[in-house]
């Protein structure tokens, strides 16, 4: 069983990371180029392709400026502690144990459109670079067209890992992700079954996803996943963390419906 989750736009390069193993990204080499095309842009270039303002467009720039190779704990940190949004409160991975964190190594992927993929102890460098913006690299127009295939066959080469010679244990992926990140997978060609969990808050008189909620529950959901070392999808079921609750009602096999009415 695998988990993927977004990236978050929010960093945290000050704080020491909980462990100093790490690992190195898979799609480094593309990343390279990536940066290379993205140096050719301007403050005022990257403040309109990322819709920021010339404060965040002028940070960026020099962060592409900046990048470079080899990663190493001195110039990079591991991404399951770089990002900090609300995806991120709710994994809450400071509290992780050092079992926890060989799990998640595991089990835990965070789709990235500058990265591709990372595992959680791979070293990043600061960026952002959501994979929907419409950036042209080489003979592609857009990030989904850069990484192609490349993403799901990364996972299928994982899920066949997983299974090993014995063939008996079925892919499943257990999609935490916005649909943004997602839709750079693709699903028919995925050997697994994907599972997408969903989550309602009552507001207003009706439940409804409210996003900051619903990205935090995300996170929420990987830890218990990781911190129950769970492999089977039925055991998501009994998630119950900060007062969701599985809808029978409201679900499908392979979308099960969370709610919380607090």
């Amino acid at each position: 069983m695998l988990i993927v989750v977004s990236p978050a736009k929010s960093l945290d390069f000050e704080t020491p990371a909980k462990t100093k193993k790490f690992t190195t990204p898979s799609f480094l080499d593309d990343s390279k180029t990536l940066v290379k095309d993205l140096r050719k842009l301007s403050p005022d270039d990257i403040s309109a392709l990322m819709s920021v303002s010339v404060k965040l467009g002028e940070l960026n720039h020099e962060r592409f400026a900046n990048w470079h190779t080899p990663f190493t704990l001195e110039n990079a940190k591991q991404a399951l502690f770089a990002f900090k949004g609300d995806v991120y409160i709710g994994l809450d991975a400071e509290q992780f144990s050092a079992a926890d964190i060989t799990f998640a190594q595991k089990h835990l992927r965070i789709l990235s459109g500058l990265y591709g993929v990372l595992r959680p102890l791979d070293l990043m460098q600061p960026y952002r670079l959501e994979m929907g913006r419409k950036f042209a690299s080489g003979k592609t127009q857009t990030l989904y067209e850069f990484w192609g295939e490349r993403l799901t066959q990364f996972l299928n080469d994982e899920f066949a890992q997983q299974r090993g010679k014995s063939k008996t244990n079925d892919g499943v992926l257990i999609n935490l992700a916005s649909n943004e990140y997602f839709n750079s997978i693709k699903p028919k060609q995925l050997d697994a079954r994907v599972i997408t969990p969903v989550f309602k808050d009552f507001s207003s008189g009706k439940y409804k996803i409210v996003s900051f909620y619903a990205k935090k529950a995300r996170g929420e959901m990987a830890a218990y996943i990781i911190k129950n070392r769970l492999t089977d999808p039925e055991a998501l079921l009994a998630f119950d963390v900060n007062g969701y609750a599985f809808s029978p009602a409201d679900s499908s096999p392979d979308t099960p419906v969370f709610l919380r009415k607090q």
